[in-house]
């Protein structure tokens, strides 16, 4: 049986290993622990679900416990959440990311840059197992204000917007999207080693 002695001493190389090596009345008390106050074993327990939904669908029944977190008072609650979501729409099959996106798409104001960073970064993995809502995810993106973030975040921020929206132009594409690469890629936010890789990137797609 699973045991926060049994996970703690699990290496980080091995964690892809042992996510795979999970049996699935290990996913319910994994889950329980993301609430713990031990950040040590909280964000161990958050890999191996991680690492768990790359290969496994038996993560995505606990959607709604992630969908909850999103409205935490605790960020880290709300990262935790957002990436689990993002993990696992993959596996959505019941269509309960349509039903969660709006909700998902407020924390791109959260007040912690890291958690904004990590919203944008999982909507690259829902843009590609839900082409559907890509352009709702491309228009949220191409509206949002980096000035409303610290000018050291913008780069950033900005890199990974671009990053997925070099995903969504796979299957959707707007004159908004086109414009605002644009002038992403014209603008003095993203020096000029930044602005080389994005168009090499672009020119693949």
């Amino acid at each position: 049986m699973i045991s926060t002695e049994s996970i703690m001493s699990v290496s980080k190389s091995d964690l892809p290993a042992a996510a795979s090596a999970l049996q699935k009345e290990d996913i319910p008390q994994l889950v329980e622990w993301l609430a713990l106050k031990d950040d040590s074993i909280r964000y161990q327990a958050f890999l191996l679900l991680k690492y768990r939904s790359l290969s496994s669908a038996d993560v995505y029944p606990y959607w709604d416990i992630f969908r909850n977190k999103l409205r935490s008072d605790n960020s880290y609650q709300r990262s935790i959440g957002l990436m689990l979501i993002g993990e696992n729409a993959n596996w959505d099959d019941e269509n309960r990311m349509e039903d969660t996106i709006d909700e998902y798409l407020e924390l791109l104001y959260d007040e912690k840059p890291v958690t904004i960073r990590q919203c944008i970064q999982a909507l690259g993995s829902i843009a590609s197992a839900k082409p559907g809502l890509n352009e709702k995810i491309s228009s949220a993106l191409i509206t949002f204000d980096l000035t409303a973030v610290k000018e050291t975040m913008r780069k950033l921020i900005l890199q990974d917007i671009l990053n997925v929206l070099i995903i969504v132009r796979g299957g959707y594409r707007s004159e908004e999207i086109e414009n605002f690469i644009l002038s992403a890629l014209s603008g003095d936010i993203l020096d000029k080693k930044s602005k080389k890789q994005f168009e090499t990137a672009l020119f693949r797609t």
